[in-house]
């Protein structure tokens, strides 16, 4: 097998490399050149290279870490996710998502306080939304109707009021973090539960359209 050390590395795979070990630099320099640097250093990578990865500055620097980061997410529910209902699915997601950036807090401080700026909407709301679809492919979803979008917008609510919530607990295990997730979890799968009988239900109530193509088509 052909290993590929950091100075063989694609600009596209040295983003992926450094974006995996920023936050550690992040934590006490922010989404700076500095943090960068000693990131690039890490990795054994000249640093005018590492700047090339990032042209724009922090707002790749903290993309580059949150698609990271949702990977690991993934592949450690994906690992273990037999048995688990959807719902046990989606908690792990987004607890998992919490415990594997607990060493680096205050580096996600950092950056919701950079993707909170105006300039920095859409990315925001790009890195959330894809945040939120790992979420349910991790969970093993695979709708592709409408409920596609509104699983995810809702996911991607519950996981940004919960990170919220956990970078201000101070809780022991974040406890107070948990039990605002299994109360927005239990919060969901009843509105969910609902949909679901509203839709039932519609299916069962006579349709005004199929009644007037009857008027017009009747059966022989």
């Amino acid at each position: 097998m052909t290993w590929t050390t950091p100075d063989q590395m694609t600009l596209d795979e040295l983003r992926v490399a450094l974006g995996r070990v920023l936050p550690g630099h992040a934590v006490f320099d922010g989404w700076t050149a500095t943090a960068l640097a000693a990131a690039a250093d890490e990795l054994g990578v000249p640093p005018d290279r590492a700047r090339l990865a990032f042209p724009g500055g922090a707002g790749e620097m903290i993309d580059a870490w949150i698609l990271s980061a949702d990977a690991d997410m993934t592949a450690s529910i994906e690992a273990r996710r037999d048995g688990m209902k959807v719902r046990e699915r989606i908690r792990e997601s987004i607890w998992t998502r919490l415990e594997q950036a607990a060493p680096h807090r205050e580096a996600v401080r950092r950056a919701v306080a950079i993707l909170a700026m105006p300039q920095n909407a859409l990315l925001a709301a790009r890195t959330l939304w894809r945040t939120a679809d790992a979420i349910w492919r991790a969970a093993g979803d695979g709708a592709a109707d409408f409920s596609h979008y509104t699983k995810r917008a809702t996911a991607g609510a519950v996981y940004s009021a919960t990170l919220l919530v956990w970078l201000n607990d101070e809780s022991e295990g974040f406890a107070d973090t948990a039990a605002f997730l299994d109360r927005r979890i239990e919060n969901v799968m009843r509105f969910e539960k609902a949909k679901q009988r509203w839709r039932r239900t519609a299916e069962r109530r006579p349709s005004p359209a199929r009644f007037l193509g009857r008027l017009r088509y009747p059966a022989a």
